[in-house]
């Protein structure tokens, strides 16, 4: 997933994860777990933590968001959530049935009494959501 990603690194864990084929070979990835903001990890909450795909395939991102939610809700989720960058168009996750909720500004989790590397980037992102 390292190479395929274009901005973070791969997850530590994860509740499951769903891979895309188009019959010769793996072209996408899904990767769902607990959410990384405590706030929304209530037990009916999963998060899309990554989602990877080779750039020659069409519509990769909205199917695999599409079958994580279906997987989501048969697992007993209720919501389901992801973030994206606010420079990244959202066309997969409009087409998937996704709505914006919430818009998050962007920082660093550096601080005087704990810093550290930033190996994410810091701009806005959009907090996205599809729920039962």
């Amino acid at each position: 997933m390292t190479q395929h990603h274009r901005h973070h690194i791969p997850p530590v864990g994860h509740k499951f994860s769903i891979g895309l084929n188009d019959g010769h070979r793996v072209v996408g990835v899904v990767v769902v777990g607990r959410p990384v903001a405590r706030g929304y990890d209530d037990g009916y909450t999963a998060e899309v933590t990554r989602c990877c795909v080779l750039d020659d395939v069409p519509n990769a991102c909205s199917k695999l968001y599409a079958a994580a939610w279906r997987a989501s809700r048969a697992m007993g989720y209720r919501r389901l959530i992801t973030y994206t960058l606010a420079s990244e168009s959202g066309g997969a996750m409009i087409a998937s049935g996704w709505r914006v909720v919430h818009e998050v500004r962007g920082r660093s989790w550096s601080c005087p009494s704990r810093p550290r590397v930033d190996k994410h980037p810091t701009e806005d992102k959009l907090l996205w959501e599809v729920s039962a």
